[in-house]
């Protein structure tokens, strides 16, 4: 299937799109030094946001799809060198709102989840034209 949202993104920063298909997603994150917070190499959550947010877009999968709100939970500490992976999945269409879940996890080992509500607006968020 093809992508048709974020095509510019930053796939070393949020992420690089592992498969798509209709209302689902999977998206890879190998963490790199520069998200560390700390000399231990604690990866600030902000990365493991960014790449659930990724996976909740890519799996609605709609040129003008923006985040319009997010419930989530850190379960587990992720460190550089970590290969997470966020898989996703649309549960629920109501009109413009997409209700995506997404989890991600480390190896087998569940290190976030999250609810998102995508919201799809008939164009671009930043386009004045009416």
């Amino acid at each position: 299937m093809e992508i048709l949202t974020h095509l510019t993104i930053n796939n070393t920063l949020c992420g690089k799109v592992l498969s798509v298909e209709k209302d689902r997603s999977r998206v890879g994150l190998r963490t790199i030094p520069e998200m560390a917070v700390d000399q231990k190499g604690l990866v600030h959550g902000g990365f493991i946001f960014g790449l659930a947010d990724y996976a909740a877009m890519i799996a609605v999968n709609d040129p003008n799809v923006v985040l319009g709100a997010a419930d989530v939970k850190f379960l587990k500490p992720v460190k550089v060198g970590d290969e997470v992976e966020a898989s996703a999945q649309v549960l629920k269409k109501d009109g413009k709102k997409h209700a995506v879940a997404v989890t991600v996890k480390h190896q087998d080992i569940l290190v976030f989840e999250g609810n998102f509500t995508c919201v799809v607006p008939d164009r671009h968020v930043l386009d004045r034209s009416s």
